[in-house]
């Protein structure tokens, strides 16, 4: 399977959405980890890559972008929703 996500850096526990995910399709990572989509994910946006916990830092680019405002599982959508951007340096 070819990835649909790309990681920006190592450190990140968001991927970036190459083309549209629908709800329940698979989440491909590089190195072939697969994962399904917890809801639809669109085309440039953020899937979490792991269970972030409500208050916990989202990390994109390596560096801290928010902090989840509720419990985020693994494959979820990540944005303007369920991100607090508000203490993203904290």
């Amino acid at each position: 399977m070819k990835p649909n996500v790309i990681v920006i850096h190592a450190q990140d526990n968001v991927a970036i959405a190459l083309e549209d995910i629908p709800e329940g399709g698979d989440v491909v990572m590089p190195g072939k980890r697969v994962f399904p989509a917890r809801e639809k994910i669109p085309y440039s946006h953020k899937v979490a890559c792991e269970d972030i916990p409500a208050g916990g830092v989202v990390r994109k680019y390596g560096e801290p972008i928010g902090r989840a405002s509720a419990l985020l599982p693994k494959g979820s959508w990540v944005h303007i929703h369920n991100l607090d951007t508000e203490e993203a340096g904290s």
